[in-house]
């Protein structure tokens, strides 16, 4: 595996090890040590094997990692706020903080590992594997409503009205966002294609040779004071690209609110609040973005479904901490 980190002015002069464990969240720093002595790190087509190594604006640093270990999920015993089950499909309300599937630095506590538990003997198996079909995620920090497949056939049936994004079927994809700033349109579409930032794999970003990515959103609510602007959104998906709506919305300069990602400038935004709406920010501690709505045909009773997830406590808080300063904005 092989991660890139262009070096920018606020970083030069800082450590190799530091910098490096900074820029690419997935290792720690004393993984990221053992791996510049290893060998595993290069400057500029160079290798360098001194973590203490300072470097300088515009150095490129590329980290080859081996493959990591192949493990399999075991079932964990976790609650899950469950909407429907069938013998079919599962469709749960996802909580703050769950990561979906196993991965490095989380192989356990995830989505995956509670419904090996929970469905047990009534997962038919997915590609001759025991184990729950999941046909679309959502972010570790993201909430709201997801649908997994217990059997082959209804994962390629749910899998193709994903793909389909709702263009042609009945699949339907909607998320509560709250953002900085005013939005001033009712309604609007952000179509800017989608890729891997150039300056840190871990982050995606618009780019003109990205792969195609549609946001469309309709203004919900207004809250202001003088200083300060927060705008609640509903957003719906024509693409399903990763991070798409936190990117969109900050590439248009409307960030989601609390995201540490995409909108750490924003800092200066959330001293100016009131003290109220400022510690409900503070306790987010995530990006404010919820999937609230998923509607989609079972793929065997052919009836569409639909689910609705209620904001979570934090955000519920977080608008609740808003209210006081509505702008009574009218749905239009």
């Amino acid at each position: 595996m092989e991660w890139s980190y262009l070096v920018d002015a606020e970083a030069a002069g800082g450590r190799l090890d530091g910098v490096l464990a900074k820029g690419l969240s997935a290792f720690s720093r004393s993984r990221v040590k053992d791996l510049i002595l290893s060998g595993a790190v290069s400057i500029n087509g160079e290798t360098v094997k001194e973590p203490r190594y300072h470097v300088k604006t515009d150095d490129l640093i590329v980290l080859v990692a081996p493959e990591p270990e192949e493990a399999e999920p075991l079932p964990e015993n976790i609650p899950l706020d469950i909407l429907f089950e069938d013998k079919h499909l599962i469709v749960i309300n996802k909580p703050v903080g769950m990561v979906v599937h196993p991965a490095p630095g989380s192989w356990s506590g995830t989505l995956v590992n509670a419904l090996l538990y929970h469905c047990g003997d009534s997962l038919v198996g997915i590609g001759g594997v025991k184990r729950p079909g999941i046909v679309h995620r959502l972010d570790k920090d993201t909430s709201g409503v997801m649908v997994a497949a217990k059997t082959e056939q209804v994962h390629q049936h749910l899998s193709a009205q994903f793909a389909d994004h709702g263009r042609t079927g009945p699949l339907h994809r909607a998320y509560t966002a709250f953002v900085w700033g005013t939005m001033e349109s009712a309604r609007g579409t952000v179509e800017a294609p989608l890729g891997r930032d150039q300056h840190n794999r871990l982050k995606q970003a618009v780019r003109r040779d990205g792969r195609e990515a549609i946001t469309h959103y309709a203004t919900e609510a207004r809250f202001g004071s003088e200083g300060w602007e927060v705008t609640r959104l509903q957003c719906q998906l024509e693409t399903g690209r990763t991070h798409q709506i936190r990117v969109h919305l900050t590439h248009i300069g409307h960030p989601l609110v609390g995201d540490p990602v995409y909108a750490p400038g924003y800092a200066t935004k959330v001293n100016r609040l009131p003290e109220v709406p400022k510690a409900a920010v503070l306790a987010l501690g995530r990006q404010a973005l919820h999937a609230a709505e998923l509607g989609f045909e079972h793929p065997k009773s052919h009836k569409e479904l639909f689910f609705e997830a209620p904001l979570p406590p934090d955000l519920a808080a977080l608008e609740a901490a808003l209210q006081p300063y509505d702008s009574a904005f009218a749905k239009s």
